[in-house]
């Protein structure tokens, strides 16, 4: 076995590599947000919408962008994986538990729930890609505008997409926090900075995918 995938394979290269693959799906939240914003423009005439379908028609038609969705499923995968097996060897590495027990003293509820608020978050992603990705490029064909107005006319698809919102919100301020800490970059001067890009992804990203469904449910 060469040193990269002895590193790779160890506890602190598992933890290095959720880092990093969290980092590139934060990346892709800012430009699946810019994107998903122009929807805004739409009108319940059918006009406004234009800049938005031409943003779709670029992602389904453009040979380097199927590559790049198949790296990100690839990293969503990777991380969803080595966060549930790195959740399981931390279970293993304590087989009993401790007689005085207060999580409440030492971690915070987004450490102690990241694993579960990473499970919701997966399992909306999956009904979510299913609702919009597969449906307007694999089986119906029609402009994703058209999805996003059916939807987000459903209150009850906009209330499970605020409730997931909440737990991604949840999962971004424990993950980033813990990414930046296992890169050995939430230190001393750049602990503010790093705390208040946190805020960005784990407050803000979410209050602008929030827009867009009470947009169309209430405003449209």
């Amino acid at each position: 076995m060469g040193k990269p995938t002895k590193f790779l394979t160890s506890s602190v290269g598992r933890k290095i590599t959720l880092a990093l693959s969290g980092f590139f799906l934060c990346s892709f939240l800012v430009v699946h947000l810019v994107i998903n914003l122009f929807a805004l423009k739409a009108k319940p005439d059918g006009t406004g919408a234009e800049m938005f379908t031409q943003y779709g028609d670029f992602m389904a038609t453009h040979p380097i962008i199927r590559p790049l969705e198949w790296s990100l499923f690839a990293g969503f995968l990777l991380h969803a994986v080595l966060g549930i097996f790195l959740f399981i060897k931390n279970r293993q590495a304590r087989p009993v538990r401790y007689d005085m027990n207060r999580p409440s003293e030492n971690s915070t509820w987004t450490s102690r729930f990241a694993w579960l608020t990473g499970i919701l978050v997966g399992a909306f992603l999956v009904v979510h890609i299913n609702t919009f990705f597969i449906q307007s490029r694999f089986i119906q064909h029609r402009p994703m505008i058209d999805f996003i107005k059916e939807a987000f006319a459903s209150p009850a698809y906009v209330t499970f997409y605020m409730v997931a919102l909440v737990f991604l919100g949840y999962h971004l301020k424990h993950g980033l926090q813990s990414a930046f800490q296992t890169l050995g970059l939430r230190v001393g001067r750049y602990e503010k900075l790093i705390d208040a890009i946190g805020v960005v992804f784990w407050l803000l990203i979410p209050i602008g995918f929030a827009i867009i469904p009470l947009y169309f449910l209430f405003a449209y």
